[in-house]
This record gives C-alpha cells, sequence and structure tokens, in this order.
C-alpha cells in the first residue's frame, strides 16, 4: 500500500469475501493510518458505485471471487460495473486471486496482483494517529440522499473493544471466540476482526452458511472443531437452522466441551427462537442490542461484570456502562415503565461510539440529536421494564432488517420504481419464519399496462438484484390499484407492513382515504388464494 502512494487519512475501498486476506488488510490501512471502507460482497454495482464516490479511495482491494452456497460471486465483473459509473476513480485495485477458482485477466496499468505485491512488499512501522483519527468508514441503510458512512475514531474504539471482549463477553485472553457475521457490517469489524484480536483471543472466519455448507450441522461442527468458547450470530441464522433441523439432530453428534454462552443480535430474538437456542446448544442464550453508530452493544447481560445469565426472556439486557438509556415520548418527557417510547441515549456517547458521518457533520447533527436535543436518537422504540432491562421493539423509519441484513426500504422502492410500468410502489417488512422479515412491494401499475403482472414482478426482482444485491432477499409483491397515503403524501409504512403480515392494525386519521386498505387485504387474500 505504501509502495503506491496509501499515507495516512487517505481512503482504501476493501471489497472482499470471509477470507483472512479481507483481515489482513483491515490491519494494514490501521497500520499505517490509512482509512478503510469495507464494502459487503453482497452489494451489486450501483450500490458499491455510490460508496467508491462518497469516499473517493486512492486504492480498492478485491478478490477474484466469493463463495456461496450455489454460485461464484463474480467481484471483479461487479467492482468493473461499479468503476464504469463513478467519478471518482482509484488510482490502482489490487486484486487478490483465489487458488483454483478461475483465471482473473488483469487492467494493465491500473490492476496489482496481490501475490507479486506481496513478494516485494517491505515491513513498514506503525504509523502514529491522534486517538480520534477515523479507523474506518462503515456505510449503513441510507434511505435518501448522501449514503450514511460512520466514522469510527481509532483510540476509543480500542479502549472500548478490548474491554467488552471480557466485561460484556465474559472471555480470558486466549480462548476461541466465534462472531458469525460477515466482515463488511459492524459486528464483523468490531468482533471478527479487532476485538478478538486487541484482547488475546483467537477469532473465527467462517466463508459459509449456517445451512447449506454442507447442512444444518456446519455452526454445531465449527464450535466443536475449534473449541469455541462463546460465539456470536442472528436470530435469524438459528431459525434458519432450526427450520431445516427442527430437533438439531444433526447438530447434537458433536461435543461442544468448552462452549458456555450464545449471544444473539443484529434483529430481535423472539422467545420462541431463544428457548429453542437454549435447548439445542444447553448454554445461557443472551440477546443484546446495539447498532453500527454505537459500534458495540448499548444494553447486554454483562457476563463478565457478574450480571445474570437467565434474564426474563424478549428483552435485550441492561445498558451497557457508558450509556445512560432513556425512554421519551414525542415531547422528549420520560415514560412510565413498560410504556413504548423513543428509546434515545444521553449525551455524551461513551469511547468507541462514532464521531461523525463522512463528510457529512450536518446530516450527523440534523438524524442523531436534533429531535431529541442532549439526546443521542437511536430511531429504535421499544420500553423498559421495572428492573431496568431494555424490550427492542422496531425500528421508529422503514429499515427492514432482513435476516440481520439492514436494509433501507426506500432505496428498494427506488429500484422498484425504475420499472417502466411501475407508476407508484410502497416496500414494507412482512413477516417471515427464516429471515425475521422480508421486503414486499405493492406496487401500483401504469394505467396502459397490458404486460402480465407475474411477467413484470420477476423483472422488478430481477432488477432490485441487479441494483442492490441479492442481500436484499427480495421475491414478493402484489399489485394494487393505489396506496394509501397521509394528506402530506407519506405511506403509513407500518400499518402496511402489518396488513401484508396478517396482524391487526390501525388506520391514523390523517390518511386521505382508508377504504384503500380493504382493497389491499382483498388483493392480498386473492394471491394467497391464486
Amino acid at each position: 500500500m505504501v509502495r503506491h502512494g496509501v499515507k495516512k487519512g487517505d481512503r482504501v475501498v476493501i471489497y472482499m469475501p470471509m477470507i483472512p486476506q479481507t483481515v489482513y488488510c483491515m490491519l494494514a490501512c490501521a497500520r499505517i493510518g490509512a482509512i478503510h471502507s469495507l464494502i459487503f460482497g453482497g452489494f451489486a454495482s450501483k450500490e458499491l458505485s455510490v460508496r467508491i464516490d462518497h469516499a473517493k479511495p486512492k486504492l480498492i482491494v478485491t478478490a477474484s471471487f466469493g463463495v456461496e452456497p450455489k454460485r461464484k460471486v463474480e467481484y471483479i465483473s461487479l467492482l468493473e460495473g461499479a468503476l464504469a459509473r463513478v467519478q471518482s476513480k482509484p488510482d490502482k485495485v489490487l486484486i487478490y486471486k483465489r487458488p483454483n477458482l478461475g483465471h482473473v485477466p488483469l487492467a494493465p496499468g491500473r490492476d496489482l496482483d496481490w501475490e507479486e505485491e506481496l513478494a516485494k512488499a517491505q515491513c513498514y512501522k506503525c504509523v502514529s494517529v491522534p486517538s480520534d483519527h477515523p479507523l474506518y468508514i462503515l456505510y449503513t441503510s441510507g434511505t435518501t440522499g448522501l449514503p450514511k458512512g460512520v466514522v469510527r475514531p481509532t483510540g476509543g474504539y480500542a479502549v472500548m473493544l478490548n474491554w467488552t471482549m471480557s466485561a460484556v463477553y465474559g472471555l480470558k485472553p486466549g480462548e476461541v471466540w466465534w462472531a458469525a457475521s460477515d466482515l463488511g457490517w459492524v459486528v464483523g469489524h468490531s468482533y471478527i476482526c479487532y476485538g478478538p484480536l486487541l484482547h488475546g483471543n483467537t477469532t473465527v472466519l467462517y466463508e459459509g452458511k449456517p445451512v447449506g455448507t454442507p447442512d444444518a450441522g456446519a455452526y454445531f461442527r465449527v464450535l466443536a472443531e475449534h473449541e469455541v468458547a462463546a460465539f456470536f450470530t442472528s436470530p435469524s441464522a438459528i431459525r434458519a437452522i432450526r427450520q431445516q433441523d427442527p430437533e438439531a439432530a444433526l447438530g447434537k453428534q458433536y461435543s461442544l466441551k468448552r462452549f458456555r454462552t450464545l449471544f444473539v443480535a443484529g434483529e430481535h430474538c423472539d422467545v420462541d427462537t431463544l428457548e429453542w437456542s437454549k435447548k439445542v446448544f444447553k448454554v445461557p442464550v443472551l440477546d443484546h442490542w446495539w447498532q453500527t453508530e454505537s459500534g458495540s452493544a448499548i444494553t447486554a447481560s454483562c457476563v463478565g461484570l457478574g450480571n445474570s445469565t437467565t434474564p426474563p426472556p424478549g428483552q435485550a439486557g441492561k445498558p451497557v456502562p457508558g450509556y445512560n438509556v432513556m425512554i421519551l415520548d414525542e415531547n422528549k418527557e420520560p415514560v412510565k415503565e413498560k410504556t413504548l417510547g423513543n428509546i434515545v441515549v444521553k449525551l455524551p456517547l461513551p469511547p468507541g461510539a462514532f464521531s461523525g458521518l463522512w463528510e457529512n457533520q450536518e446530516a450527523f447533527q440534523k438524524l442523531y440529536f436534533r429531535k431529541f436535543p442532549g439526546y443521542y436518537d437511536t430511531m429504535d422504540a421499544g420500553y423498559m421494564d421495572e428492573d431496568g432491562y431494555l424490550y427492542v421493539l422496531s425500528r421508529a423509519d422503514d429499515v427492514i432488517n432482513v435476516a440481520g441484513h439492514r436494509i433501507s426500504a426506500g432505496a428498494i422502492e427506488e429500484c422498484v420504481l425504475f420499472h417502466p410500468a411501475v407508476a407508484d410502489c410502497a416496500v414494507v417488512g412482512q413477516e417471515d419464519p427464516l429471515k425475521g422479515h422480508v421486503p414486499f412491494a405493492l406496487c401500483v401499475l401504469r394505467e396502459d399496462i397490458k404486460t402480465e403482472e407475474e411477467k413484470i414482478l420477476e423483472e422488478i426482482v430481477e432488477q432490485v438484484r441487479s441494483n442492490i444485491g441479492p442481500v436484499a432477499a427480495f421475491q414478493k409483491g402484489v399489485f394494487v390499484k393505489q396506496l394509501p397515503k397521509t394528506r402530506s403524501g407519506k405511506i403509513p409504512r407500518s400499518a402496511l407492513s402489518a396488513v401484508v403480515s396478517g396482524k391487526p392494525y390501525k388506520v391514523t386519521p390523517t390518511i386521505e382515504d382508508a377504504s384503500v386498505f380493504k382493497h389491499i387485504e382483498e388483493v392480498l387474500k386473492k394471491n394467497q388464494m391464486g
């Protein structure tokens, strides 16, 4: 990196699969004071190009292929597609050719071969940086306008991660830890790469799925083979295992002798999934809650501080030291116990939390601190019980949690609306037994369209897949005559989400034409029968 002109403060975009080389890149950037922006491999060219243009990297590092259960992910052609769109082109592209996965031609003058560069590389001493120097930019689900690039300061993050490995997760240096996330998400940054390594733990890097690589016993096998002490995954990964192997027969053949705690996060863990996990893994299962912005847990059962490992079901722990969590109503007043409200954190935020949004401090102020002055607005809704346990119930805006991946409904809507046949569209989360939620589109067709609805839906699904990526898990939709809207033109997403999930809903007085809901219910009913 240094030989090709990357210096302190320069950005390096890393677009790579779950392989050790990805971690080497992150650590190399940290060593020389470069700011990395790791982009999840499930994102297609358009999403990738927006992030490249925003971060303006000097160097992009990628790999020839990613491996999925049923296909290879062609990283190079996805990156080429993105580079064709961007204004801000990198000086160089460094390519790691994965062994046995086919030939990759290099673009002369631009592309560098990983093995050749490694052979010429010199050792380079650590570059010292101020504690608030950005370690990385991590893009999170933005709905409109500029992407939200969360900026993580170096010093406070290192302190916080080292402390949470023992205080929150109860690990001692030398033990084996596994966070089954992706390096492209905040869990991967914090607890696959930096946290365990700072604390002296062996970290497990797993390129695979909970099921299908090869079967629903995969997680148990990894836990057994590497004698993992504590494990962190998402509720939807556990739901996937349960769906394919309800009795965990495949898992039971493995002896998990060192395994003592299972942590879940990334989305609300329903009580049913929690109880099943306890029964199958035979260890305490602890839900905790945090965000890309916080970088680590806001609420948890801090095992290392002696907290209970049998908290009441449905909660996400108590505030972690450093986080003063409160529930406020719309008038900024604290609410009574067990009353639903806005989850906020009294300022200041503790070390390790984000220090801003990349090149957009105005949005940073407006999004997170304007609605509740003196507090950080988590934009989540929930309540606290009389013992101080937090129950997180829903996202206050329109981000759909698909199997632990947060996908913006607004971004999918934008994509659907590109289809020439679609006049209007609302995308909401539909409850799904496996993924927690999946995006569901309600589309209004243009008047003169003669094409079959089924064909249009296929084209829309393909469009979302190529623009946003398979991560969106978008496959379902219906065509309706119109969408319900408020007088100011807003779509009542939470009510629509309840309708498509067959749940009771409330029509607010601001809705212009309440009869639209009945029409949508009829279409959904007909669709199910059809």
